[in-house]
Formats: C-alpha cells, sequence, structure tokens
C-alpha cells in the first residue's frame, strides 16, 4: 500500500523499511507524507491499528538573499551543482550560508515543487507534499520541513555578527534581538547570532514579522 517513493521522510531508509518496522509494531502507519491521509488510513486498516491525525508539511526556503539584497562576488565555471559548488568553495554570492542557487533541490524533487527563482530556490505549497527530498541535496541546510500549520518561520541561517551579516545581505539576521522581545509568548531565541522560533510556543500571531524582515508570515503579507 505504501506508494515507493523512498523518500526517507517517514524516518526510514525506504518504503520496505518502513513497512516491515510497521510489521514489526514499531513504525505508527501515518508516517508516509506522499501517501498522506488516505494511504495511512488503509495501512492501519491492514494493521488493525487506529490512526493518529496526520499534519501535513512543506519545505521552507530559510534563506531571502536574493540579487536585490545580496551580490554575486566571483564567476564559476565548474559543474552547475550545488554540491560541486559548496565543495570548492562558499557560493558565488557574499553570503557564505545563502542558498547556492544551482538546484540540486529542484532535481531532487519529484513533485515540481520547488524551482530557483533569482538566484534563489522558491517552494510551491500547493504541490509540496514534505517529503524532504530537497533538505537531504541542500549542502547548506537552508530547506527546512515544517508543519503547514506554521505560518511564522526564519528565512535566514547567517551566524556571523551582525554588522558582517549586514554587508553581505539586506535581509539577513543581525541578531538585534527585536522579534525576541516582541514576541509575547517567549517563542523566539537568538542564539549564535540567528533568530530561532520554538514551534510548539508559536501562535503564528505574526508580531515579529512586522518588526524584522528576515521572518516572514505566510498568513499575512509583509512588504518590507
Amino acid at each position: 500500500q505504501l506508494p515507493g517513493a523512498n523518500c526517507g521522510a517517514c524516518g526510514c531508509a525506504g518504503c520496505d523499511e518502513y513497512a516491515s518496522k510497521m510489521a514489526a509494531g514499531e513504525a505508527e502507519p501515518n508516517l508516509c507524507p506522499v501517501g498522506g491521509a488516505a494511504v495511512a488510513a488503509k495501512l492501519g486498516e491492514i494493521l488493525g491499528v487506529s490512526v493518529g491525525s496526520i499534519e501535513p508539511k512543506r519545505a521552507v526556503v530559510k534563506c531571502r538573499g536574493h540579487l536585490q539584497t545580496s551580490e554575486y562576488i566571483m564567476d564559476y565555471d565548474g559543474p552547475k551543482t550545488c554540491q560541486a559548488a559548496k565543495l570548492l568553495y562558499d557560493g558565488r554570492t557574499s553570503c557564505n550560508f545563502a542558498c547556492l542557487g544551482y538546484g540540486d533541490c529542484t532535481r531532487a524533487c519529484e513533485y515540481d515543487a520547488i524551482h530557483i527563482v533569482d538566484h534563489i530556490a522558491k517552494v510551491n505549497e500547493d504541490l509540496c507534499i514534505g517529503c524532504s527530498a530537497c533538505a537531504k541535496v541542500c549542502p547548506n541546510s537552508i530547506l527546512e520541513i515544517l508543519p503547514r500549520s506554521q505560518k511564522v518561520y526564519v528565512t535566514c541561517m547567517n551566524h556571523e555578527k551582525g554588522a558582517d551579516t549586514r554587508k553581505v545581505c539586506s535581509n539577513g539576521c543581525i541578531g538585534c534581538k527585536k522579534c525576541e522581545r516582541v514576541c509575547e509568548f517567549g517563542a523566539i531565541t537568538v542564539e549564535n547570532n540567528c533568530a530561532h522560533i520554538d514551534p510548539e510556543k508559536c501562535t503564528n500571531c505574526g508580531k515579529c514579522a512586522e518588526v524584522v524582515r528576515f521572518i516572514v508570515s505566510t498568513s499575512k503579507i509583509y512588504k518590507r
């Protein structure tokens, strides 16, 4: 009954391992994002177990270093892959933590849900199922799989000091803690010069996204 995607999003090496663990009672039947609720219900019926709720997920890009906020600092004539570029240097843009822009994630996605636009990865949430294939191949780890209910997220991975971050990207987190101070629920902390959001505490109010440009809220539109 499993779709055979072998994406690993369930935490197993592939569908065969997942099936074996379910048969042994070591895995729940609701861990397959590709099959979704329909597959989970069928698996639960076969195994004779109840199926809990399934939280839909999608990938988010934790970078906003497009060419209007960052810039190229060198040319690259090697293989046009992010993995190859990362091995030789930290990318052609001024930020070493940014999206490398060569599309390893687009080639890994079987659902045409991610493309490179203006040098940076963009996710089509209508097509993304949260399988995590894109996140696994990104050498800079700028793709994260989050529940769709999580509407607010950080779009920066730069851990340099604020002054250095601002030199390379005007959308980067500078560790000013404005977002941390405005959050009434203690959901945001700034660690190692970069903001982090605790999804267990976040209420998606969007106040943090109103004071800093590196946090976005998909439930509201902010033009900063």
